[in-house]
């Protein structure tokens, strides 16, 4: 009834039966539907009048000013105590109970009852809509401290990329992607499966001690627009980075560029490839002598690493193309990165490399000594060329 029913022909109907049933109708009618005794009386004076059912259309369904007050008019200090507990760094007490805790609805409404504002978790939720507050997850934006000389490290890469594109030498972008647990475990995203039969993965993302995490070690040619990952088993260290870059040029580098006598590498300033890295170095004066190349590198600048192409040219489709596929084994993770494409053209191409890289592996100053170094005149430690 009441859900096609107004006020007004609710409590004229509610009459209605009532005047039907006579002596006593009222309290029939009451009992029987929860209504008010004074709603049906009202009801009845209304009958009484016999006012035309065309009329009646044209009617309030109450009397002006007629109806419950909004809580925040009969209650002005209900909005900016709600606010305070919601925001209580800037515009309220910072030893607020709320103030470290999860501000759900529940929590603020039993919070502003002890302050003398009883309302239920409903009408919290209408008021913080009313505020224009919402439920937000975090947003990564900011960077931390920005070094005084980022953006002319910045333009100073720039000016390094075209300046190697003009010589038609080859430019990589390299970086280390998130380890990987491997196993049945659950892996974010969704994919497409038959109503009410998705993938069934452990409930517990409890690692197997006997299986290593996955270490993707990524190599992204910018002109070419073609990756090599290299999928570690072991540690992140400088000897698995440079033999990433190693197993580059072997497999897909030295043929895309067969008369290259340069190449510059693109890093983050940290990790396993950090310029403060001796063991770096000389992995990378191993690789040039090797390879023949004048090996130039520039590292970005602390704080930057999201800057590096790798990370939204090749990174960003690996995780695109297993999202919501759980990495069972090496040879799956393998494959989907081996299978990662793009409209754009990208192919990339991984291998499994189980190799033994122990970490804490010490350079001295005689071996360092060796590495044919040249800094560059502007930040020689983050931009410097190694020779054969």
């Amino acid at each position: 009834m009441s859900l096609v029913l107004d006020e007004q022909a609710k409590r004229r109907w509610a009459a209605t039966e009532a005047r039907a049933l006579g002596w006593g109708g009222v309290s029939l009618v009451a009992t029987a539907t929860g209504m008010s005794r004074n709603t049906i009386s009202v009801g009845l004076k209304e009958l009484q009048k016999a006012v035309p059912a065309s009329s009646i259309v044209r009617e309030r369904i109450r009397r002006p000013g007629g109806g419950r007050k909004a809580l925040t008019q009969m209650n002005s200090r209900l909005q900016p105590t709600l606010e305070a507990l919601v925001e209580p760094v800037t515009r309220g007490d910072p030893e607020s109970p709320l103030r470290w805790t999860c501000k759900s609805t529940s929590k603020l409404a039993r919070e502003l009852t002890h302050h003398g504002h009883p309302v239920s978790p409903r009408t919290v939720a209408h008021l913080l809509h009313g505020m224009d507050y919402s439920l937000q997850g975090n947003r990564k934006a900011k960077e931390g401290t920005s070094h005084p000389d980022r953006d002319q490290q910045f333009k100073y890469i720039n000016r390094q990329a075209r300046l190697f594109q003009t010589k038609k030498q080859p430019i990589i972008s390299v970086d280390t992607k998130k380890k990987e647990l491997v196993g049945n475990f659950h892996n974010a995203g969704r994919e497409w499966h038959l109503r009410g039969q998705p993938e069934r993965v452990n409930i517990h993302d409890f690692r197997d001690p006997r299986v290593n995490k996955a270490i993707p070690y990524g190599v992204y040619d910018l002109s070419a627009n073609a990756g090599w990952v290299n999928v570690g088993t072991d540690h992140d260290t400088p000897a698995f980075a440079v033999q990433s870059i190693r197993t580059w040029w072997r497999q897909m580098g030295a043929r895309t560029y067969s008369k290259a006598t340069d190449l510059l590498i693109m890093a983050d300033c940290g990790g396993s490839n950090g310029y403060r890295a001796r063991a770096w170095k000389t992995e990378l004066q191993g690789f040039a002598t090797e390879s023949r190349l004048r090996v130039s590198v520039c590292h970005f600048p602390p704080g930057t690493s999201k800057w590096n192409k790798i990370e939204h040219r090749m990174f960003c489709h690996i995780t695109q193309n297993w999202r919501g596929y759980p990495l069972v084994n090496y040879e799956v993770i393998v494959n989907l990165i081996g299978h990662t494409t793009t409209k754009t053209g990208l192919h990339i191409r991984a291998k499994l490399d189980r190799k033994a890289y122990p970490k804490g592996v010490k350079v001295d100053t005689v071996e360092m000594a060796r590495v044919r170094i040249k800094p560059a005149k502007f930040h020689g430690e983050w931009n410097y060329t190694i020779s054969p």
